[in-house]
């Protein structure tokens, strides 16, 4: 059955050699033995799963195994390798150019005068791959189909880098944002990045995999002289491991640091709500003390101050006195400030 949503298979070829190169869209499909006859090596790109038929058409031109084609029209494979004798299939996961992280599942068939790339919509990251074929500059027009593949792959994961440094960069927003305090609003931030590093993590780390089985793989499609490139980008996979592996830790870290203030922030508050209420305990004692409703003329001991001439302002001015004297001692402890109160200087004797 067709992919859905994806539109009417687009074939286009690039044959070429040393001396030579043929570039063209590819109307039938009939043609194309003819095309990878004629030259030594031929790049065949499809875009669009819409009509199956096309594919499997391909499929029986180059004999590619039935099973390999079921999984380029399967859109969840995890990035692989398969030898199938007279072809390798390598399964990617290509990353998008969208403001968010995704990927396009890409086949890739190896022959031995042909490379078939499939993937379900346009927009790729091989320019530099054609425009080196077009060229005719290094090694590339020089080299057999195994050498294409690695450099298809190649640019699949160096297109991973830029992914990586918006997210960088991000966190790095994010980290401002943290130590600014900017409020609830950085956690879903935070939550997010972790979600696409996650996600980064798992494109990845199959990809490793993959390339470590094309390096140590005796398939006799991929040429000696063309490993120690696979073992560069291989080498470029752990680099891409290491750097979502360490913006993960930061923004775990981030997390950790944003809830360190929260928790700092409440108990600034707490601190303030204890010593405002510490301040008006005793003077809610001192009022209620004297709001109770004993009469001095019916006994001595039944709060004589309440005849008093001045006993109102002198109940007030204890009252303040009181609540001065309890501020100074709370901020001679240090209480309105982060930490200890400094030590005042000593004056050096002459």
């Amino acid at each position: 059955m067709p992919v859905p949503e994806s539109a009417k298979p687009h074939v286009t070829a690039i044959a070429y050699g040393a001396d030579a190169l043929e570039e063209a869209a590819v109307t039938d499909l009939a043609t194309l033995p003819d095309i990878v006859a004629r030259a030594a090596v031929t790049w065949i790109d499809v875009i669009g799963f819409g009509d199956v038929e096309t594919i499997r058409t391909i499929g029986r031109q180059f004999k590619l195994h039935e099973l390999a084609l079921e999984d380029v029209l399967s859109m969840n494979q995890r990035p692989k390798v398969d030898d199938y004798d007279q072809h390798l299939f390598i399964v990617c996961h290509m990353p998008t150019d969208d403001p968010g992280f995704e990927t396009v599942q890409l086949g890739l068939f190896v022959g031995e005068r042909f490379v078939i790339t499939f993937r379900d919509r346009a927009g790729d990251c091989f320019g530099p791959v054609r425009e080196r074929l077009r060229r005719g500059r290094g090694r590339l027009r020089r080299s057999g189909p195994d050498y294409l593949a690695y450099a298809l792959i190649d640019a699949v994961v160096d297109a991973y880098f830029p992914v990586l440094e918006r997210k960088g960069e991000e966190v790095d927003t994010i980290e401002q944002a943290v130590l600014a305090r900017s409020g609830m609003r950085v956690v879903g931030s935070l939550h997010g990045i972790k979600r696409d590093l996650l996600a980064l993590r798992r494109a990845v780390w199959p990809h490793r995999d993959l390339l470590a089985v094309l390096t140590r793989d005796d398939s006799p499609l991929i040429r000696d002289d063309t490993r120690p490139f696979l073992r560069d980008t291989y080498d470029h996979t752990i680099q891409l491991m290491d750097m979502v592996e360490t913006y993960r830790e930061i923004g775990a870290d981030l997390i950790d640091i944003h809830l360190s203030g929260v928790s700092a922030r409440m108990n600034e508050i707490m601190k303030v709500l204890t010593v405002i209420a510490t301040v008006f305990i005793p003077l809610n004692f001192f009022a209620s003390l004297y709001g109770m409703n004993f009469d001095p003329k019916a006994s001595p001991y039944n709060m004589p101050e309440l005849e008093l001439y001045y006993g109102y302002p002198l109940a007030l001015a204890g009252m303040i006195a009181l609540a001065l004297l309890m501020v100074l001692y709370f901020w001679r402890k240090g209480w309105f400030s982060d930490g200890e109160r400094p030590a005042r200087p000593r004056r050096r004797k002459d």
